[in-house]
């Protein structure tokens, strides 16, 4: 489908800068749209499992990212109030022998930044900013363009514009979920939080994922507590009100992590949505991906990979079909599926992470009975994505 014209791209996340580097590869031309006057991203860590840096290190980005990130030795679940062991997955080289490509932590920002540099290096690529849809997204993409865009892909968020387009699409709900962001200087954070390893500490109705930044000297941490979205599902600041919230949240949980979110800085929460099950296409020319398709809650720790994958598979499927519906029912019969079972993981994950009473005891045994070659085979469909015979 390569004689197509060229595509447009809402959005210059994650998301839509790697579609339009895929797209490149694949021989289109791709425009991309951003609402923002500049890019930046503030505050706010990342997981690249295997399946999301295979796609990245396809596109030739690995040099750019090892420049970066951090390759932790092993993912850690630790019980929030006595801080003991509970289970561990190998990560570092185990990563990248058993699922073909490594495990990293970064700042979200920084993945921005590489793959906005790649674009810019990409002469099929063409990024407008400052650009705000007001109505009619299909209308304001045409008459921005010189010639009238075959496929038009919403990359744009869980709030997006172009999804108006669509008929049927999933509802945005809110998960039931609040999500904390917050930051923590190394010098304060070791050692009890270790620089090797993603530590993901687990509690009643709660849990706490932590890791390092190497480019900005701190750990990254990320609350997740059971919550109401109270008048704004927009992210906000925290506040008095908020921090006794999460104060009562994790009430019981061993006093130096508390102390720890106490002193934290770069605070942050948002309620957490999702988008239900509905239509990602249009049948003719607009498709979503990314959140603005299926945003999911991050208890997989998918939420960036899932839309890297969506923008790999959007790019092979225009390339290899005769024309823009048959490329989109290819892409639809590809990521239903594998979205689905990714969603159902990140519900199970929450049910065992917030687990209490007897089910917290039986998740304990059955994590010591697993081990960690047991639990990392578990993952080998998801992390195995793209690796030939997995």
């Amino acid at each position: 489908m390569h004689d197509a014209g060229p595509v447009a791209i809402v959005g210059a996340g994650i998301a839509g800068l790697t579609t339009a580097l895929c797209l490149a590869r694949q021989g289109f031309e791709a425009e991309i749209f951003e609402q923002a006057d500049s890019l930046k991203e503030v505050g706010a860590g990342l997981q690249l499992s295997p399946n999301a840096s295979r796609i990245l290190i396809e596109l030739g980005l690995l040099p750019a990212l090892e420049a970066i990130w951090s390759e932790p030795e092993s993912v850690a679940l630790l019980d929030g109030r006595s801080l003991r062991a509970l289970a561990s997955v190998p990560a570092g080289s185990f990563a990248r022998n058993r699922w073909a490509a490594p495990y990293g932590v970064l700042h979200r920002a920084s993945l921005q930044k590489i793959l906005l540099d790649a674009v810019a290096a990409e002469p099929r690529c063409r990024i407008h900013l400052g650009f705000r849809i007001e109505s009619d997204p299909e209308a304001a993409i045409d008459r921005a363009m010189a010639r009238r865009p075959s496929v038009i892909v919403g990359a744009d968020g869980i709030w997006s514009r172009t999804r108006t387009s669509i008929p049927g699409v999933g509802p945005v709900q809110f998960s039931g979920n609040i999500a904390w962001r917050l930051m923590v200087p190394r010098s304060e954070a070791v050692p009890l939080l270790s620089e090797d390893r993603v530590t993901a500490f687990l509690g009643s109705n709660a849990h706490l994922v932590a890791y390092p930044i190497k480019e900005v000297g701190s750990f990254n941490l990320v609350a997740i507590v059971g919550g109401k979205a109270g008048e704004s599902v927009w992210v906000g600041k925290d506040s008095e009100e908020r921090r006794r919230e999460l104060a009562t949240a994790l009430d019981g949980w061993h006093p130096k992590l508390r102390m720890l979110l106490t002193n934290a800085t770069a605070t942050t929460y948002w309620p957490l949505c999702t988008v239900g099950d509905g239509a990602w296409h249009d049948g003719t020319r607009t498709i979503l991906i990314g959140d603005a398709a299926h945003a999911m809650t991050p208890f997989a720790a998918q939420g960036a990979a899932m839309a890297i994958e969506d923008a790999r598979e959007l790019a092979h499927c225009l390339a290899e079909s005769q024309d823009v519906p048959s490329a989109f029912a290819s892409y639809d019969r590809a990521r239903r599926s594998r979205i689905d079972r990714v969603r159902k993981r990140a519900a199970f994950n929450r049910f065992a992470y917030h687990a209490r009473g007897p089910i917290r005891l039986g998740r304990d045994l059955v994590l010591a009975l697993k081990g960690s070659e047991s639990l990392a085979a578990d993952l080998d469909w998801l992390y195995g994505y793209g690796v030939p015979g997995q």
